[in-house]
């Protein structure tokens, strides 16, 4: 043992320069300096890591950590959609304002945009519970800086908009109701610097011993376009 460790001990100090150039997933494994002596002095950079407790679910009274799992759970089934709704509006606000010159071209466009969404999601989300819809909810006014009733409003209606909010209200939400990150969404906000930080799949482990289900989008872009004027 003691002569193995030699040995790589040996060959560390005889080739700095292949070890300086050995890469690695984000950087290199090592890199050496020569300090003012004379010296050589290997280096290595580390990345910083969330460390997560692990955690059992007897060990808390009443809901707390269930409704923690929840969350966690959903968050990890709808986020992806929030990522993908984020860049399918600004592409449609883009093509709005680039592309559209009058109001029948406009509805013409979110009309089309309004089949391709629903060919694309409609089965996805109508196998959500409510509480993943909420979360989803929650999660495109953060990814869009907009609620669901500007949303609603700004390509439909105030009725259509309006209507939808009695909806909500019946299932005792409200559309109008901003993302607080530091307040009532404070949770959800954690949960997305931890995905953010590329430390998701530990986090989710550190809960539920499995890694979490890979929940992806068909497509995050739209194909819609708006169709030209037609000449008199």
């Amino acid at each position: 043992m003691r002569k193995a460790l030699l040995i790589l001990l040996s060959l560390l100090a005889a080739t700095p320069a292949l070890l300086a150039q050995w890469p690695v997933k984000g950087g290199y494994l090592m890199y050496y300096e020569v300090e003012e002596n004379g010296d050589t002095v290997f280096r290595d950079v580390i990345d910083p890591v969330w460390v997560f407790p692990r955690n059992r679910r007897g060990r808390r009274k009443g809901n707390d950590w269930r409704k923690k799992y929840k969350l966690v759970y959903n968050f990890n089934r709808v986020y992806p959609y929030a990522l993908a709704g984020r860049k399918m509006i600004r592409q449609v606000d883009s093509t709005l304002a680039a592309d559209v010159s009058k109001r029948s071209q406009r509805n013409r466009y979110i009309d089309d945009v309004e089949k391709e969404l629903f060919r694309l999601f409609e089965k996805d989300i109508r196998n959500m519970t409510i509480s993943q819809g909420v979360v989803l909810m929650r999660l495109i006014d953060r990814e869009c800086g907009r609620c669901p009733y500007d949303l609603i409003k700004t390509y439909e209606s105030g009725f259509v908009a309006g209507f939808w909010q009695v909806v909500a209200k019946l299932f005792s939400q409200d559309l109008k109701a901003r993302y607080d990150p530091k307040g009532k969404d404070a949770d959800i906000e954690q949960l997305v610097q931890i995905w953010e930080a590329g430390q998701w799949d530990a986090f989710y482990s550190s809960i539920f011993m499995e890694k979490p289900i890979r929940y992806t989008v068909e497509r995050d872009h739209l194909e819609s376009s708006v169709k030209p004027l037609k000449k008199k």
